[in-house]
């Protein structure tokens, strides 16, 4: 099993560039199945769930093709993927593809929408906390679908196709967000989501299926309007840079010192946490090409964080954000109200010698002088980059076991991270 080897001390220096959003290209990725031409999408990033995906994708009929990159683009850029779904061969999605990644699950909207039938385990991924798909089943209910619970699998139906209807989420949930609008677009009507996630992947999600044909308003906000068609065309969709990832490395820059430029970054997806990162000390610019962080000469400063649906302080920055505060001067408070079960990483931050108190779904960081490195193993996919950063800063070597989680959700990061001067290795065995 691979793992990963840093010599921490480094400072960055130099240029990363941002992958597009994870969380935007899935259902990107599944909103091919809407239509029998073909969707192109650009700046896909090369990740686990990505490649995932286009097997559960594969099982549904949908064709993929990747075309090749354009002289003197650089080799850490996105690729550019074709999905054509021309016919859709099965409807139903196994439980040993689904149950790897969660948001597969989604795939139920547009195979309801378009066929009128789905058969879909239900969902895996990352165990932070309980993740109940009954939003997605009501919501989905309330657009006119028969849906039954068989051995582990949802089993939906709508004969006569779906129906426009009025939705009100009880929690503003983005995996349900994605799946009504997916699904309604191609209902009878029109469909009004209420208490919809604000998310900017939902956003984007919405211009590609307005450029798909789509009538869709309102989306960004907390309620969105779609008045269905009969059907939607191809399109070309550019997948938007990943924030998570752009806060990611701004706070592994905040960490261990340096210079670095985030190419392609979208400052407007990150207003809270830049500002938090900036009261830590953090030097965030915007630039023609993205941001530029710097952190030189003085220390980290102890900040609090709680994490908020967006447009607040992102869950998936938590674990980062903990890692900085670490070596904050003072300190700290980080509060989890999104999942109950995101602190998995404390005790491996422990190990690099952080002095880290738990009360509920509060964190009480004492900071400290310096890190120690050591072996540390990764407990989901936000937790094993939060070790990284630790061991960016820390002294002497840190090895990170388990580290299929970072492949889940960060492209390269190792060659992102040595690019720009950090001792980080991948050792295989």
């Amino acid at each position: 099993m691979d793992r990963i080897r840093i010599k921490g001390g480094a400072p960055l220096e130099g240029t990363i560039p941002i992958s597009g959003a994870k969380n935007a290209a899935l259902p990107l990725m599944i909103a091919s199945l809407l239509t029998d031409e073909t969707l192109t999408l650009e700046n896909v990033p090369r990740l686990a769930d990505v490649q995932q995906l286009f097997h559960i994708l594969a099982n549904h009929g949908v064709d993929t093709s990747f075309q090749g990159k354009r002289s003197g683009q650089d080799q850490l850029a996105g690729q550019t993927v074709d999905l054509l779904a021309r016919a859709i061969v099965d409807t139903t999605a196994p439980y040993d593809l689904v149950s790897k990644m969660r948001a597969s699950f989604w795939v139920i909207g547009p195979l309801l929408a378009r066929m009128g039938e789905a058969r879909v385990s239900l969902p895996g991924g990352c165990a932070i906390g309980t993740r109940p798909v009954d939003f997605f089943i009501d919501g989905l209910r309330d657009l006119g679908a028969e849906i039954d619970i068989d051995r582990g699998y949802v089993v939906a139906k709508a004969r006569g196709g779906l129906i426009g209807n009025r939705v009100r989420l009880p929690k503003a949930s983005v995996g349900a967000t994605h799946t009504l609008l997916m699904a309604s677009t191609l209902a009878r009507g029109e469909t009004v989501i209420e208490n919809a996630a604000c998310e900017p992947e939902i956003a984007d999600l919405a211009e590609c299926l307005i450029a798909m044909g789509a009538k869709i308003e309102g989306h960004g906000n907390s309620t969105i309007y779609i008045e269905g068609v009969p059907r939607l065309r191809g399109a070309r969709h550019t997948v938007m840079p990943d924030r998570i990832e752009t806060g990611t490395y701004a706070l592994a820059v905040a960490m261990a010192g340096g210079d670095v430029t985030l190419e392609g970054a979208s400052p407007t997806h990150l207003e809270r946490p830049i500002e938090l990162m900036r009261e830590a000390g953090a030097d965030i610019t915007v630039t023609n090409r993205g941001l530029r962080v710097k952190r030189n000469g003085h220390g980290i400063y102890a900040v609090d964080a709680e994490t908020a649906p967006y447009p607040g302080f992102p869950t998936d920055l938590q674990a980062q954000f903990m890692a900085l505060m670490t070596a904050g001067k003072g300190t700290s408070h980080v509060t989890e109200t999104i999942f109950e079960n995101r602190f998995m990483h404390v005790q491996e931050l422990a190990r690099l010698g952080a002095n880290i108190s738990l009360n509920g779904q509060t964190a009480t960081i004492e900071g400290v002088k310096s890190l120690k490195g050591a072996p540390v193993m990764a407990t989901d996919l936000r937790a094993s980059v939060s070790l990284v950063i630790a061991g960016l800063a820390a002294e002497g070597e840190t090895e990170v076991s388990r580290i299929y989680h970072l492949d889940r959700g960060f492209e390269r990061l190792e060659q992102k991270l040595s690019r720009c001067g950090a001792q980080i290795e991948r050792v295989s065995g």
